[in-house]
C-alpha cells in the first residue's frame, strides 16, 4: 500500500482519504483534493504550478480556519497558507501540505464615516482600491492589483502612497487571528499586543489572520502614471537623489527595464533601455506638477504618461506583473547606491538573459521612516532605498538556470551595499537572509512571540522564525 508521510507520522493512503472526508464535513467552505476537477487550478499561482499539496481547504470563515488548523495539529500534517499566490519562495502552495486557501474570503467593507475598512485576507489590492476610492479613500497596498492582502500586510505592505501614509501595517487598527491552538482572537494595541506587534511585519509566523481592520487615508484623485526616461548614469543618479528628498506626497517605483510595447510608449522606442518611473502624487495637482519638474528635467522623456486619475488607475501601469510568469529575485534595502552599483546595474541590463528582466529602485523616507523601529516587526524604517533585481521570463520551458545566473551575478556585484531586506521580497534564501529581514532585537522578540503563540512551529511554511523563549 502506498503511504503518505507528514512530518514524523506515516499514514496509509486510504486512511488519509478517510480523514480528509472527516475534515470536508467540518467545513462551511470546500475541500479540494487531488481527485477534484479543479485541483490543478487551485495549485496554480502567478508563478505556475510546481507543487502538489495534499489538499486545499477553501475556507469560508474563521471557524473553517480553526477546523483546518486543529485537523493539521491532530494528524501531524504540514500546513501552508495562500491568499493571493504571490509568494516568491513558493511557501503558500507546498508539496504534501494542507493549504488554507483564502480564495473565497475576499470581502471588503468600507465605512466612509469612520474611514475604515474591514478586509478579508483573500482580497487583493485591487479588490480594496476600487471600493475605497468610491469614497475618496485609499490604503498603501501592493504594486499590482492581484497581490493578496493576507501575505502583503503581514509582511509590511510597501505601496504607491508609502511616503505619505506609511506601510499598510502602519494603518492597521486590529486583526482577527487564528492561533496554532485553534483559538480566534482579536489582536490590537490593547488586545494581545505582542501578537499585534508580530503580525505587522513578521509574516505568517505567529498566526493566520482572517480579517484586517484598517484606517484609510483621504485619497481620491491623484497625479500618477509613468514617466519614462533614457537610462543613463546621470538620470539614475538624479532620480535617486531627488526621490528621497521630494515632498512626501510623491511616492515612486522606478524600473530599469527595456521599454515594453505599451500604449504610451512610441513604437520606435520599444526595446530601449529606460528608467520607467511609476509614481503617485497625493496632494494638490498643481503642486504635484511642480514636484515632478525636477524629474522631467533630468532628460527628454521617452514617454510621459502622467495625468490626473483615480488612485486605482495606477494599477493599469502594472497589470503586466499580474500575468503568469517566472521570476528570479534578489533584493535589499540600502542607505546609498554608489556610482559603481549603478554602472554594474546598467552593464547587467545590457546583457540581461531575458528582455523582460528589470531592476527596481524605490525611494523611501517620509511617513515610512517616522514609525519607531520597535513599534512593529517591520524594523527597517531608516533606509533610503529599496532595490530589487528581478529576472523575469514568460516561457516556463526556458532555461531557469540561465536566468537565475543573471540575477545571481548582479546580486553579487551590488549586495555589499545592502542593509537589510523586505521579507515579502525573499525567495527561499536560507536562515541568514531571514535574519537580514529582522534586526537582532526584532528577531529575538519575534521568536519569543512565536513561542507563546506557536510553540510547535505549526506555521513554518513561511520565512520562518523558529520559536525560542
Amino acid at each position: 500500500m502506498t503511504a503518505v508521510s507528514f512530518s514524523s507520522v506515516v499514514i496509509p493512503a486510504a486512511t488519509v482519504a478517510d480523514q480528509l472526508d472527516t475534515l470536508r464535513f467540518r467545513l462551511t467552505g470546500e475541500l479540494i483534493t487531488s481527485d477534484s476537477i479543479d485541483y490543478d487550478t487551485a495549485r496554480t499561482t502567478i508563478f505556475g504550478a510546481l507543487a502538489r499539496p495534499l489538499a486545499f481547504a477553501r475556507v469560508a470563515n474563521a471557524e473553517d480556519v480553526v477546523a483546518v488548523v486543529t485537523f493539521a495539529q491532530e494528524h501531524g500534517i504540514p500546513l501552508s497558507v495562500r491568499s493571493g499566490g504571490h509568494s516568491l519562495a513558493w511557501l503558500s502552495v507546498v508539496d504534501g501540505a494542507l493549504v488554507v486557501d483564502f480564495t473565497r474570503m475576499k470581502l471588503v467593507m468600507v465605512d466612509p464615516e469612520t474611514r475604515t475598512a474591514r478586509v478579508q485576507p483573500g482580497a487583493t489590492s485591487g479588490d480594496l482600491a476600487g471600493p475605497a476610492n468610491a469614497h475618496g479613500l485609499a490604503l498603501t497596498t501592493g504594486d499590482t492589483h492581484s497581490v493578496g492582502m493576507g501575505g502583503l500586510v503581514t509582511g509590511g505592505g510597501i505601496g504607491f502612497i508609502v511616503r505619505k501614509y506609511g506601510l499598510a501595517i502602519d494603518n492597521l487598527l486590529s486583526a482577527q487571528v487564528v492561533t496554532a491552538a485553534g483559538e480566534i482572537v482579536t489582536a490590537s494595541e490593547t488586545e494581545h499586543p505582542d501578537l499585534f506587534w508580530a503580525i505587522r511585519g513578521g509574516g505568517g509566523n505567529a498566526g493566520i489572520v482572517t480579517e484586517f481592520t484598517f484606517q484609510l487615508a483621504p485619497v481620491g484623485q491623484v497625479l500618477g502614471g509613468d514617466l519614462m526616461l533614457p537610462a543613463t548614469p546621470e538620470v539614475i543618479r538624479g532620480y535617486l537623489d531627488y526621490v528621497v528628498a521630494a515632498p512626501e506626497d510623491l511616492t515612486t517605483i522606478a524600473n530599469l527595464e527595456h521599454a515594453p510595447p505599451a500604449p504610451h510608449v512610441p513604437p520606435d522606442r520599444v526595446g530601449e533601455l529606460v528608467l520607467s518611473i511609476l509614481l503617485v502624487w497625493t496632494g494638490d495637482l498643481e503642486a504635484g506638477e511642480r514636484a515632478l519638474a525636477p524629474l522631467r528635467a533630468l532628460a527628454d522623456p521617452v514617454a510621459d504618461a502622467i495625468a490626473p486619475m483615480p488612485y486605482p488607475g495606477i494599477y493599469d501601469f502594472t497589470a503586466f506583473a499580474a500575468e503568469p510568469h517566472n521570476a528570479s529575485i534578489r533584493s535589499m534595502f540600502a542607505d546609498a547606491i554608489s556610482d559603481d552599483a549603478i554602472a554594474a546595474i546598467l552593464t547587467a541590463m545590457d546583457t540581461a538573459s531575458s528582455p523582460f528582466s528589470l531592476v527596481q529602485l524605490r525611494g523611501l523616507g517620509g511617513a515610512f521612516a517616522r514609525v519607531d523601529p520597535d513599534a512593529t516587526a517591520f524594523a527597517h524604517r531608516d533606509r533610503n532605498y529599496f532595490v530589487a533585481i528581478i529576472g523575469i521570463w514568460a516561457d516556463p520551458e526556458e532555461d531557469r538556470a540561465l536566468h537565475e545566473a543573471w540575477t545571481a551575478a548582479l546580486w553579487e556585484a551590488i549586495r555589499h551595499e545592502g542593509q537589510g531586506v523586505y521579507v515579502n521580497f525573499l525567495e527561499e534564501e536560507g536562515e541568514a537572509r531571514i535574519r537580514e529581514a529582522y534586526p537582532e532585537a526584532t528577531y529575538t522578540r519575534l521568536a519569543r512571540v512565536k513561542a507563546a503563540y506557536d510553540p510547535e512551529n505549526l506555521f513554518r511554511h513561511n520565512q520562518n522564525v523558529p520559536p525560542k523563549r
